[in-house]
């Protein structure tokens, strides 16, 4: 990709140039952990543990890296908003352009705050404004302009967000602010357009893939081809996700099988899908109900997770077009019911009784 760099920038990240680094330890209060143990000698999460720790070793998303090393290069970087869904590198990449900013000095010259935690306009008015109006002593450190990083940033109050506006444009001389969400749509424009924006897509699968690879070899762990590849598909592109899921099958068991990955996360294995959506297909009402709700308490099944699952299903099975997008419809219906608590054995009845009307639709089809 190539950028002509101007004040205001709005870089979307390639959907196919996606990013294996390592992100977070959680969605919330994230730190900077430099090294494999805590200060208290306990193992580090694996997140922490192998997060980037220069923008080198960010492996995606390398038009939006290449970007910022070159701004940050030429002391020209702007205040940022890194944006997209959770675990794809925003906060990993900010921080790696801190430790390049000031080297040992990071700790002085970085205000690290999470929004979500820290959202209304007494902050803003207090330890932001306080932080940006002093003097920076920036000895040994590349840069004298500090850095105000405000994690979850779409969690702050709009009271908070005009408040933080006032700030950017009193200290933009001495301060750099660098906002990370995953919604963009709840920063106010005020303050997009006082940024330059970057959009972190989800990651490739032969991303996840690659630096799952890596640390399985730094771990020594035994790892099947299949287990890589259930690890890989259950992060969605979500970097922290695959490696909080590595280490947690990794505690429970010896080798990392697909069947341990899909145990130790809840989710169904993909042959139990199979067999569901067979009987869904082939069978009558009161047999699939009885057969789902069966394996659903022998395997401690989610009916949210079936439902979600089915749905991918059913884009893999030939039929006609307006007979799926209706189908999809009533599952989606469904499934938005059951993110509110509705009964489970009430929704697993209407996903029964939509697949009864798409095998009527398919009949009378072929009719």
């Amino acid at each position: 990709m190539t950028t002509e760099v101007v004040s205001l920038m709005d870089i979307d990240g390639d959907e196919e140039n996606n990013n294996h680094d390592h992100p977070p330890k959680s969605d919330k209060g994230k730190s900077v952990v430099v090294s494999g143990t805590s200060p208290d000698g306990k193992a580090t999460p694996w997140v922490e543990k192998y997060r980037p720790q220069s923008l080198a070793d960010v492996a995606a998303h390398r038009d939006i890296v290449d970007t910022i090393d070159r701004l940050t290069s030429e002391n020209r970087l702007p205040h940022l908003l890194l944006y997209g869904p959770p675990g794809t590198g925003k906060t990993s990449t900010i921080l790696a352009v801190a430790r390049k900013l000031y080297g040992a000095q990071y700790h002085n010259m970085i205000l690290e705050l999470n929004a979500s935690d820290d959202r209304g306009i007494d902050v803003v008015r207090q330890q932001i404004q306080d932080f940006a109006s002093t003097q920076s002593f920036s000895f040994g450190a590349k840069s004298s302009v500090k850095l105000v990083l405000l994690d979850e940033a779409d969690a702050m109050t709009k009271d908070a967000q005009f408040a933080l506006r006032r700030v950017i444009e009193k200290y933009t001389k001495h301060t750099r602010f660098a906002l990370i969400c995953n919604h963009v749509n709840k920063i106010i424009p005020a303050l997009q357009s006082r940024c330059t924006r970057f959009r972190f897509a989800p990651l490739d699968r032969i991303y996840v893939a690659d630096r799952l690879k890596h640390v399985i070899a730094a771990e020594g762990l035994d790892v099947t081809e299949s287990g890589l590849e259930a690890l890989v598909r259950l992060s969605n592109g979500d970097m922290r996700k695959a490696l909080n899921i590595l280490q947690s099958t990794h505690m429970a068991s010896q080798q990392i099988t697909e069947e341990a990955v899909y145990l130790c996360t809840g989710n169904p294995l993909p042959k139990d899908i199979e067999q569901i959506s067979y009987w869904l297909l082939n069978e009558s009402f009161a047999t699939s109900l009885r057969r789902i709700s069966d394996i659903k308490t022998r395997k401690g099944l989610a009916v949210l997770d079936i439902v979600r699952e089915v749905t991918m299903f059913v884009f893999k099975i030939k039929m006609p077009s307006d007979v799926r997008v209706q189908l999809i419809n009533d599952l989606a219906d469904i499934e938005y019911r059951l993110s509110f608590g509705c009964n489970d054995k009430l929704q697993l009845g209407s996903v029964i009784a939509s697949f009864t009307h798409a095998r009527a639709a398919l009949v009378a089809a072929v009719k």
